[in-house]
């Protein structure tokens, strides 16, 4: 724990934050909006080349990464200002916040589509910058391909010189990838039954994750 804050420090809460949850949270989430948000970035850079219609090309795709970009800047401006702050960890409160517009999303017709798309867009940002480390290692809580990378890298690593921090790294980023699919297929088969509002499970694990921060914190 911090002594200056009260606050465990930066690689604690790195440690001990209930990542798995998170995983679950957006997995679940791209597969219950659907065509509502692309998940990677880059694929949408590439979609938005194939359409030439400005009106198209800015409210689907150009928008959301717009919102991309600024997630990520609002979640570094609240780590500067709030970093030091006694209350409540910084972090808490982009949890908080990503709670309470993810649970308006759930309300959201589909006529509104292209909205929930921008405001997931911003959340993911946030939370792909709030929460960047997972024991100590740099992975990525809404996309797959950076950690099948490291996590194959580490195994690779592992084979070859049978370390065995290696081959525990690589199994954090598999365990990662393997909890986020388990959220893809609850989410994409339960809002089958349920529709949109199903986005307000994900924001329950957004809620277990808050708390359990603030059992961190006590400890």
């Amino acid at each position: 724990m911090c002594p200056s804050t009260g606050f465990v420090s930066h690689r604690q809460l790195n440690r001990q934050l209930p990542i798995r949850f998170l995983n679950l949270l957006f997995s679940q989430l791209y597969l219950t909006l659907g065509p509502r948000v692309t998940q990677e970035k880059p694929i949408l850079v590439l979609q938005s080349g194939q359409h030439i219609r400005c009106r198209e090309f800015i409210f689907k795709y150009l928008f959301p990464i717009l919102a991309f970009a600024l997630g990520v800047l609002v979640a570094d401006l609240i780590q500067k200002k709030f970093k030091y702050f006694k209350k409540i960890h910084w972090r808490q409160g982009i949890l908080l916040f990503e709670i309470i517009i993810l649970f308006a999303v759930g309300f959201m017709p589909k006529s509104m589509d292209t909205v929930a798309a921008v405001i997931v867009s911003f959340s993911c940002a946030m939370q792909v910058q709030t929460f960047r480390k997972v024991r100590g290692y740099s992975y990525a809580s809404t996309m797959c391909i950076g950690n099948l990378r490291s996590g194959t890298a580490a195994l690779s690593g592992f084979i070859h010189e049978r370390k065995p921090e290696q081959l525990r790294q690589a199994m954090y980023y598999f365990g990662v990838i393997f909890f986020f699919a388990v959220g893809a297929g609850l989410g994409g088969n339960l809002s089958l039954s349920f529709g949109t509002h199903i986005i307000w499970v994900s924001c329950g694990l957004l809620l277990v994750s808050f708390l359990m921060m603030f059992k961190e914190k006590i400890q």
